[in-house]
């Protein structure tokens, strides 16, 4: 066999395997750019959707039940926010009231002393979203697919060991400082 045709065998893989690397959703602008790649193993029910309503319970007087409210909430309908508070020791009835408690007012007027930009979400979720863009050119040319959460903000993570090596010289105690890998 001559020599070219003992190199076209490998060459063509080459550029098969390359090609199959650029392959991939292209994006699609109306859809953020997704991170994490969680995907279901089957077309069935998720069984962490299905809530079970509250159990019925008897009223104290069959005679004095409430008119029914079309389109209203039920009795026995779930309620998570306020059952968590319930939960963790808060009323409940005052859930829609959202303003700041009393014991916050000092950290809310501490961290508004330079005034309050009403945009910051939106603001950060478009700079967020450049970033993840940036990160999405460079990242789409992997021949095998993995995780990008990862990789598109490990400029932005902490070192942990380095953290705690700087307050271990400083002689603050850490007694929760993280294992080493």
């Amino acid at each position: 066999m001559p020599a070219t045709g003992r190199l076209a065998l490998p060459l063509i893989l080459i550029a098969c395997t390359a090609l199959a690397a650029c392959g991939g959703p292209g994006r699609d602008p109306d859809k953020p750019f997704v991170l994490h790649k969680i995907r279901g193993t089957s077309n069935g029910p998720d069984e962490f959707t299905i809530v079970p309503g509250k159990p019925l319970e008897e009223p104290p007087s069959f005679v004095e039940l409430p008119q029914p409210t079309p389109g209203g909430r039920n009795r026995t309908d779930q309620t998570p926010e306020a059952d968590a508070v319930a939960a963790l020791g808060g009323n409940p009835d005052r859930l829609e009231d959202r303003g700041v408690g009393a014991s916050d007012g000092a950290l809310v007027t501490a961290a508004s002393r330079r005034g309050v930009d009403p945009s910051i979400r939106t603001t950060l979720a478009e700079e967020d979203e450049a970033l993840r863009y940036r990160k999405w050119l460079f990242s789409r040319f992997r021949i095998f697919g993995s995780d990008e959460y990862y990789r598109a903000y490990e400029d932005q993570t902490i070192d942990r060991q380095g953290t705690r090596a700087i307050w271990r010289r400083a002689g603050v105690p850490t007694p929760s400082a993280p294992p080493e890998r």
